[in-house]
């Protein structure tokens, strides 16, 4: 167990790591923390013997522009790509009121080009966290989470959007103690994003 949470760190620290090289790395631009976002909305799993796992999250969003690193490679993207760290915590309330809390990392690719009003994206990632409830599917509490999204940022002005997120999230603890069914939680997520 030891192992596994020295390994996570290690994860965590090289990728703050990587994501403040791309800033120090970028002279054209000097703010690589392009956006954050707040997002907000309902969850839900089904737990044997426990019933439905109900949760209502609130995440917090760094997003790292990761285009002008891309472009060094020659590569053209139509829209955004950025490095996300993801914070969150979650009230659980159903079976029992419980908490989770952790951290994401996670990249995300716009599909059209940054100008637009509207701007429809995917992202996917991985991170580890910590639930207090305890369940038939996990032996430990101690968990990593595995997570990709569909949503949209609609600009209402220049630097705020409404965001709005769909995404599907499985945790395990990877096989560290039996059992280890795993949780698939469905996210509903609505949100305000502010771009520097």
């Amino acid at each position: 167990m030891n192992k596994i949470k020295k390994s996570s760190l290690i994860v965590a620290v090289l990728a703050l790591f990587f994501s403040c090289n791309i800033c120090l790395a970028e002279e054209a631009r000097p703010r690589c923390l392009k956006a954050v976002e707040m997002l907000t909305g309902f969850g839900r799993a089904k737990l044997h013997g426990k019933g439905n796992y109900y949760l209502a999250p609130f995440i917090f969003d760094f997003d790292f522009d990761l285009v002008p690193t891309v472009e060094k490679w020659g590569l053209k993207l139509p829209g955004l790509f950025q490095f996300q760290l993801e914070p969150f915590i979650s009230a659980v309330y159903r079976p029992d009121a419980n908490v989770e809390i952790g951290n994401a990392f996670m990249l995300k690719l716009g599909v059209l080009p940054e100008t637009f009003k509207f701007q429809p994206y995917i992202k996917a990632g991985v991170g580890m966290l910590y639930m207090t409830q305890h369940t038939r599917e996990q032996s430990t509490q101690f968990n990593f989470l595995e997570q990709g999204a569909v949503g949209a940022h609609y600009f209402f002005s220049k630097k705020i959007a409404l965001t709005m997120d769909c995404r599907f999230r499985h945790v395990s603890n990877a096989s560290i103690k039996h059992p280890n069914h795993g949780i698939n939680t469905l996210y509903y997520l609505l949100g305000a994003t502010y771009e520097f």
